[in-house]
């Protein structure tokens, strides 16, 4: 006997009319079309010692009154301990060298409008806003009229916290902000009811599923044994603890490339199978996360 009656019969005519039910909720919608939300995509560059680290990754999102292009440039932070930009006397630390620039600002404190504009006649050629601490890496859309003329996006506050540390280090960073996916949001009044239609339909298939056995996802399986694999791969890397003498402690020798520190005695680092090495508490959760050397990319499951 089926759960609440429910048979496969049953099952094909309610969902026909929840099909149509559907179909003319989104028809009902005032705005169909909604407002796009553009991700924006940063390839950040930087040079550590000898090596240049490139990062790319959809990490941002374009305002929604910012224009629709790439721009580049050298990153330059506000001057003084504020980050946040709201003097109108705000100047930008910009490096000498570079031909444009784009302004890394804290949110907070003042309007998206403000920050943008003190950068914009400052002569950036693009804006980054970190958001606020706390909130990990989430991103939305700025509102910001007045502002169209200049690129700007929105970054996580730890992107953002980990780009302004390698610039307060001396660190000169590259960005270049390309124009990403499009996702169509619902802000709509008429959202609250087809979200309540969604919660029913939610419910039903829950019911059904509960009666319908269900074969085991391969793919699931797949992943968990492949984290499984990784966490075995990192244990079996090799351990060292650093002592005074060793050359990895000598004055010109390369820092940690994760957080950039110098090595010291008593360190203890861990050693990939392409000889580079880094702190055991930088490289481990990387390697849990990425599963490949920060360096060369090589994947420690394939060697």
């Amino acid at each position: 006997m089926s759960l609440l009656g429910i048979t496969p019969s049953t099952h094909s005519s309610v969902s026909s009319r929840l099909l149509r039910l559907s179909i003319f909720l989104v028809l009902g919608l005032p705005d169909s079309e909604g407002k796009a939300i553009w991700m924006a995509h940063l390839n950040i560059t930087f040079q550590v010692g000898n090596q240049i680290i490139s990062e790319l990754g959809e990490s941002g999102v374009f305002g929604n009154h910012s224009p629709l292009e790439s721009v580049s440039g050298a990153v330059a932070l506000p001057e003084g301990w504020n980050q946040n930009a709201c003097n109108p006397m705000t100047n930008f630390s910009r490096p000498e060298q570079a031909d444009s620039w784009l302004a890394l600002i804290e949110r907070g404190g003042c309007t998206f409008t403000h920050k943008i504009n003190v950068a914009a006649e400052k002569g950036a050629n693009g804006v980054i806003i970190y958001n606020y601490p706390g909130t990990g890496n989430k991103v939305f859309p700025m509102s910001h009229q007045g502002t169209e003329n200049i690129v700007a996006v929105m970054i996580g506050n730890l992107k953002g916290r980990q780009l302004l540390h390698l610039i307060q280090k001396g660190v000169y960073v590259m960005v270049v902000i390309e124009v990403g996916r499009v996702h169509m949001s619902w802000l709509s009044h008429y959202v609250i009811s087809l979200l309540t239609f969604l919660a029913a339909t939610v419910t039903y298939l829950f019911l059904y599923c509960a009666w319908r056995p269900r074969a085991p996802d391969s793919s699931i399986r797949r992943r968990r044994q492949i984290k499984a694999d990784v966490k075995k791969a990192v244990s079996q890397l090799q351990l060292r603890v650093l002592q005074e003498g060793d050359r990895e402690l000598e004055p010109n020798e390369d820092s940690c490339v994760i957080c950039f520190d110098m090595y010291k005695p008593q360190d203890v680092v861990r050693v990939l199978t392409c000889k580079h090495f880094f702190h055991k508490a930088c490289i481990d959760p990387w390697l849990l996360a990425h599963r490949t050397c920060p360096m060369c990319k090589c994947d420690i499951l394939k060697t």
